[in-house]
């Protein structure tokens, strides 16, 4: 897009580009092309480089911590991050726990978690799902109740991506019955090594680890571990929701997807021997999905900038996640049609020859991204989001 295609812009793409060549290895290109449930380990290690770097989160404000980089800054660095298949980091840590106490914790608060975020040093999952409660999340069980200085925790929570990998959790969790749902919530801190939690594995039909189910048996957490003011935990839910829907849309890293199909489509071959890229229908499926990403791209784009001006993206947020992650699931859809029998091996198999170095990790994307229109609401949820706010119901 002509916006980036200023001297000032090119030469940050430079630096960024230069940077992610001397620093990324190919350990951590493998693993991330590789796989999408990547360990702790190589997320640690990429943001403990990013971090001595100054680039730990650009998207928090320099005083906490961040660049100061404005949102196109921002954006290249993440579309240059994608290319350059850079590991993503904590995600619940960097871009939902980091900013709801950037924007919600007290100083302690801040001084505490947020240096360990951005050195990658401490990993955070989010305790907001239940198995009745999903996208109707107001109506989760979970309670709390103080006791002298400490709060206690009981009930459930499911679906908690990387549970298995974090230390903390930031819980939202029922601390008034009395009024109406949204109304009697609250945010808390949790140390996922408190005694009283209890993690079981799920695996998803990828057969990988990256979910599990949570439960609490009396869990006590300080008394000063609440984000923010009592029973305001459903607005600054609303608020971290619309965040993670925005990073959801994935635009980035599904750029670099595109990318990716199409060298798929000249390398691979028809059964008469034939690129693929020479069929016609091939071509004009590129450029439908080419069309829909740029669509994508400039929606995220008008969103990062509003946020950045301080102004929530409200509807815009549902429309980025439903259109990001039908996207998503068009492209892997695209990839295993390209690669037909090298596409179906989920595990690599180096030694034997198994899998088609062009097929490696498409399968377990194709697989987990069922979900993408799922998790952080479903997207028939947000088509009610958007149509209220059209309709003003």
């Amino acid at each position: 897009m002509s916006i980036f295609h200023t001297p000032e812009l090119r030469a940050f793409r430079a630096e960024v580009r230069s940077f992610l060549q001397q620093n990324l290895s190919d350990e951590l290109v493998q693993a991330t092309r590789g796989g999408l449930h990547l360990e702790r380990e190589p997320m640690a290690r990429w943001q403990a480089t990013l971090d001595a770097r100054g680039w730990g989160a650009p998207h928090w404000p320099k005083s906490l911590g961040g660049t100061g980089w404005n949102e196109l800054q921002r954006y290249i660095f993440e579309e240059e991050s994608a290319f350059a298949d850079a590991p993503l980091g904590d995600v619940h840590g960097l871009f939902l726990a980091g900013p709801m106490i950037i924007a919600e914790g007290t100083p302690e608060q801040q001084a505490r978690y947020l240096p360990k975020v951005l050195a990658g040093e401490e990993f955070w999952c989010q305790g907001f799902s239940e198995p009745n409660a999903g996208s109707d999340l107001a109506s989760l069980k979970t309670t709390a109740r103080l006791e002298g200085d400490e709060w206690v925790i009981n009930g459930q929570k499911t679906w908690l991506s990387s549970g298995h990998h974090a230390d903390l959790m930031f819980c939202l969790a029922r601390t008034d019955s009395d009024v109406k749902p949204q109304a009697g919530l609250t945010q808390f801190i949790l140390d996922m090594s408190a005694p009283g939690i209890t993690l079981q594995p799920i695996l998803t039909m990828d057969e990988g680890h990256s979910v599990n189910a949570v439960f609490f048996d009396n869990v006590r957490t300080p008394r000063q571990n609440v984000i923010g003011e009592l029973n305001q935990g459903w607005t600054y839910a609303k608020e971290l929701l619309a965040r993670e829907r925005v990073n959801n849309a994935q635009a980035p890293r599904t750029k670099r997807d595109i990318q990716e199909l199409e060298r798929l489509a000249r390398i691979r071959c028809d059964g008469a021997g034939r690129p693929l890229i020479e069929d016609p229908r091939v071509r004009r499926r590129l450029a439908a999905l080419t069309a829909d990403f740029v669509a994508l791209e400039s929606a995220a784009l008008g969103v990062l900038a509003e946020q950045m001006a301080g102004k929530e993206p409200g509807p815009a947020a549902s429309t980025l996640k439903i259109r990001g992650s039908e996207l998503q699931q068009k492209v892997s859809e695209t990839a295993m049609l390209f690669l037909g029998q090298a596409g179906i091996v989920l595990a690599p198999d180096y030694g034997g020859g198994l899998l088609a170095p062009e097929g490696l990790g498409w399968a377990e994307r194709h697989f987990f991204r069922r979900v993408v229109t799922i998790y952080a609401g479903a997207n028939e949820i947000q088509k009610t989001i958007i149509a209220k706010s059209i309709l003003d119901m």
